[in-house]
Order: C-alpha cells, then structure tokens, then sequence
C-alpha cells in the first residue's frame, strides 16, 4: 500500500511509488482533501501544447477542488502548470501514471479517483488505456464521479480518442488515412463500442485529435462508416486540431479555443447527413475500398476556428445550430477522400433529451425487420402519441397510446435509420431504430 511521505498539510512537488511499483504519483498542493461543488462538462484538446484557456476553463469548474491526472507514461509535467501557472486556485494537482494493469485494483489509486472534482487523461498510448482501465473499477469509478459528483472531464490526444461512446482503440497500432480508406476492416481499423467512459454528450460520437498533422479526416470517416455498419446506429465525430480545444458545458454548447487568426486551429463536428434517407455507406466491406459519397454529400461537417475566447460554438443538442463556422461536405469515392464547401443541412433536428428521466420507452428487437413491439413506463399510458419520423426528424406517421406493449408494422419502410417519438405532455422520449 502506497505512503505519503509526512510533509504536514501542504506538500510540493513529491513523488512516491507503490511497493510493487504498478504506478507512480506526483502530488503537489494540499494533503487535506477538499470537497467542492465542481460544474461538469467536458474538455477535448487536439493533442499538442495545451491551450491555456481551455484549460482555465477546465481548472474553474473544478471550483478549487482536487485535480487528477491520469496516465500509463510520463511524469509530472502537469502539476506546476495545473496548480500554479494558470492562476487557478485549486487545492491539489496529482498525476498517477499507471505503470501496468495491477494499478487499476490498487485502494490508494482508486481512492483518488473516487475523491477528484476534475479529472484529465494525457496523452500516449491510448491502448494502453484501454487495456488497463476498460472493464475495471477506474472506469466504473470515473463513470461514478461523472453522473454523481458532475466532475468535469478531459482529455488531450488518447485521452481525448478514448471519451467517445465508439473510440479508436489503437490495438494494433496507429492507422493512416490512406490505408483505412483502402480496407475499412484493416486490422489496424480498430474501433469499439464496448462501454468504457461515458461522458455527457459523448455517447453518440467518435473522437480524433492531431486533424491536421497527419490529415485525419479520411480515417474519421472510415471509424464513422464502420460504426454505422457494424453497430447498425449512426454516430457523429468530434475532432480537433493539435493546438485546439473543444469546451462542452453542462448544457451542451461546445466552445472552440485556439489561436485564430494568429493560426489556422479549427475543430469539426461531424454528422451524417440527415437530408439523405437511408444515409448508409454505398460500400464498406473487408479489402475493398470505402465508398460513401451519396452525390458527395455523405456527411455535413461544421469546422470552427479556435480562438483564444473561445467566441465560437456549436450546439450538440441539435448537431446543426452553430455560430461563426462553415458548413462543408465530405464523401469517400472508391477509397478517395473528398471535401467541399457545402450548406448546413435542411432538418428538423430530433432532440433526444428525455424530459422525465423515470420515464422508460424501450423499442425491440433493434435493429429489425420491420416489426417491432414497444415497452412504454409513463405516468401516464392511456394518453399521448407514438409517433414515426425518417431521418431528418420529417412525421411519417402516428398512432396512439393504448397503455400496453404495442406492436408496430414498419415493414412497408425502405431500410435505413429513423426514430420513434413517444410524446405526452411533459413526458417525452426518443428511440432511434434501424429498419433493415
């Protein structure tokens, strides 16, 4: 079991190590804990130098209390710039780098997690996250602290890549553009959906960092056609430049930072299009090249410049309101990336927030075949509406509650993606289904 070194109340800069030595820890500021209010949200930086207002903002929503850092390599290199360089106060900054997956059982390691109001994931080898943590009491124990404690969350490059509901594991190494777009189902295309952290406004997204060196965006599209292939559920992405950072609040408006117009730093939000129905890649399949172009239109991607305000937004509760950016258009042609300009997409976004969280509208089997039954727990079954929409949130047809399972026939739908909307005054809930 791990030993503070007896330094009183305040301790700088000390470093000790497990009797195993499955993990080291650098602490600086103060040994008595601190228990504050922190605000949440969620800071994804692009994986270069940080950004130092992000990461002010990050800091403040800790409202002074405890900072972790977690790591599998590296030192300290955090500490002084977390506790003191930025000029927010916070009562301690410790990094614990994670020498091996013993660490992950250790009580003093989850201890700390269990006590942080912030906690931030460096960069490295995000397998190695992965397989440390995954499956484990880190992550059920960060999980705890996001949905209990409303910690706020981030993460610069693997740690940025690991925060999405599907994330790039990097198993086998890293992978380029180019031989993704070749063979969506190269070994080295090793994306999961398999719980792990569950962040906010995340659940739905694919993350990538370092977007402009190399060029990501081919291998982005490739992670989000596989997604939608192989978990049958469209997801969007998230992605940033080296030196730019992306601010999530509690409420879901992401800010940008970075340096413009000093420097090009941009951030994409990344969305399939909703105006195509049926919006499923013409060609993703084993040692074939991608195809997912629909008239090169395929995806509509929102690309922000970073500025040191972070003055510019975007809106992840309805992926299509932002201010200051531009839209454009991506597609995949037979293993050829495309981009272009484009035009924000003509939709009625669906808002997936359910308005009563006791309220449960389960939808099965899912994906199917046209015919589906539905579970509904309403204050309130007798009433309300279920009503069908395509893609791009259009009514395509309603019935009415009779406070029972119902069974629905959809089996006179094309295949592709739609949702199904209970609705009942104030109770409200959405399930997205695919029709195959």
């Amino acid at each position: 079991m791990k030993k503070l070194l007896a330094f009183g109340l305040m301790a700088l800069a000390f470093c000790t190590l497990s009797a195993q030595e499955d993990y080291t820890s650098f602490f600086t500021g103060s040994l008595m804990d601190a228990t504050t209010t922190p605000i949440g949200g969620v800071c994804l930086m692009g994986g270069a130098t940080e950004n130092d207002n992000a990461m002010r903002w990050f800091l403040e929503r800790a409202d002074g209390g405890d900072i972790l850092v977690i790591r599998a390599s590296g030192s300290d290199g955090y500490n002084d710039y977390m506790f003191s360089d930025l000029g927010v106060t916070v009562n301690s900054v410790e990094s614990i780098v994670f020498n091996n997956a013993q660490a992950a059982t250790d009580p003093y390691v989850l201890d700390r997690i269990a006590k942080a109001e912030a906690i931030w994931i460096a960069g490295g080898n995000q397998y190695n996250y992965v397989s440390f943590w995954r499956n484990t009491a880190v992550a059920n124990l960060i999980n705890t602290a996001i949905t209990e404690r409303n910690i706020v969350i981030g993460g610069t490059s693997a740690g940025m890549a690991i925060l999405g509901g599907v994330y790039f594991t990097a198993q086998n190494g890293t992978v380029t553009s180019t031989t993704a777009l070749a063979n969506p189902y190269d070994n080295k295309v090793a994306i999961s959906n398999a719980s792990f952290i569950r962040v906010p406004y995340l659940t739905q997204v694919i993350t990538d960092t370092h977007y402009d060196n190399p060029d990501r965006r081919g291998r982005h599209t490739v992670f989000l056609a596989r997604a939608i292939v192989d978990y049958n559920t469209p997801y969007y992405g998230i992605a940033c430049d080296e030196y730019t950072a992306v601010c999530i609040d509690e409420s879901g408006i992401a800010s940008v930072y970075g340096t413009y117009p000093d420097f090009d730093d941009n951030a994409y939000f990344i969305t399939p299009n909703c105006e195509v129905m049926n919006n499923l890649p013409e060609n993703c399949a084993s040692n074939q090249p991608l195809s997912w172009s629909q008239d090169g239109q395929a995806l509509k991607v929102y690309a922000v410049k970073g500025t040191p305000t972070g003055l510019y937004t975007f809106d992840l509760n309805t992926w299509i309101d932002g201010d200051g950016g531009e839209w454009q258009d991506w597609s995949a042609d037979a293993g050829s990336f495309a981009a272009i300009e484009g035009n924000a997409p003509v939709c009625n976004p669906v808002n997936t927030t359910i308005v009563n969280p006791n309220l449960s509208f389960e939808v099965f089997p899912n994906p199917n075949n046209g015919r589906v039954r539905i579970q509904l727990n309403s204050s309130n079954r007798t009433e309300g509406n279920i009503q069908l929409l395509d893609a791009s949130g259009k009514l395509l047809q309603s019935w009415p509650v009779v406070g029972r399972t119902d069974n629905l026939d959809l089996s006179t739908l094309s295949s592709g993606v739609y949702w199904l909307e209970y609705v009942n005054g104030e109770d409200r809930a959405v399930r997205q289904i695919v029709v195959r």
